[in-house]
């Protein structure tokens, strides 16, 4: 288990635990991140990730990414 911010461009990943306030964890499944949802990242720029969750793009900042726990 590792934080989404460790991702690679390519890998496709589980989400296994997001940490944070009740808030925090709210808006991100309203974006679809939520537990056991799988998500691609499509692409890293300075820390920032583009994920493809079902068939949306997300752009997350680096902050957010270390609260999203994944397994490879």
């Amino acid at each position: 288990m590792l934080p989404l911010s460790m991702a690679a461009e390519g890998d496709s990943l589980e989400i296994v635990r997001i940490t944070g306030r009740d808030e925090l964890r709210r808006h991100l499944a309203e974006l679809g991140l939520v537990t056991g949802e799988h998500v691609t990242v499509v692409n890293s720029i300075a820390g920032n990730l583009i994920l493809q969750v079902k068939d949306s793009r997300i752009a997350l900042d680096r902050a957010l990414c270390n609260r999203i726990m994944v397994n490879v």
